[in-house]
């Protein structure tokens, strides 16, 4: 098994591409161990010093480390975790998987607004995004205020306030106008 690595915007995050499948729906997000319980594979990567976040996208994973840990110090036992863990055939997570479909549900007089922007989300936005190893899901639309929450590469990414401001503020309201803002949520 030969799993190719890229680097995304985020320096503390690793993206690892193993050739496989890694989930069939939606994304999952480990920000630490505990989170972790269902995920053989979060699970494992975890078990390696230093690892602070594990992301699962449909053909990826991102890995985040701690900034006192270079890559290269780190990157051979990233990628001996993983390739144990699709030898070993578990899989990636235990139970329903479509925890994260990339969205929240959102009814009321918004909802025609909500469905366009979640449009645009799924169409624009996600798929540039999770080339960086990432995912921006939305969380609410609220009096022209979307709230969206970032995983993977893009939380904690010094360049994460500039595409959301710069990049997905400036896409929504030229399609939307009635979007005012974009905020991240936790």
């Amino acid at each position: 098994m030969f799993i190719q690595t890229e680097t995304t915007p985020n320096p503390a995050t690793l993206k690892f591409l193993p050739g496989d499948l890694v989930l069939q729906d939606g994304t999952a997000d480990f920000p630490d161990a505990d989170a972790a319980k269902r995920s053989p594979l979060a699970q494992r990567i975890f078990a390696v010093e230093n690892v602070t976040g594990v992301f699962l996208g449909r053909d990826f994973i991102t890995v985040t480390k701690t900034d006192d840990v270079p890559w290269d110090h780190l990157k051979p036992s990233v990628l001996g975790a993983i390739m144990e863990h699709f030898q070993s055939g578990a899989p990636a997570i235990e139970g329903d998987v479509a925890e994260n479909a990339g969205h929240a549900d959102h009814d009321g007089p918004d909802s025609e607004i909500v469905v366009q922007i979640k449009e645009l989300l799924d169409t624009r936005v996600r798929p540039a995004v999770a080339q960086d190893g990432g995912d921006i899901t939305f969380h609410g639309f609220d009096r022209g205020i979307v709230y969206l929450h970032m995983q993977g590469a893009c939380a904690g990414c010094p360049s994460s306030t500039l595409t959301l401001k710069m990049g997905i503020e400036n896409l929504l309201r030229h399609y939307i106008p009635e979007v005012i803002e974009v905020r991240p949520v936790a």
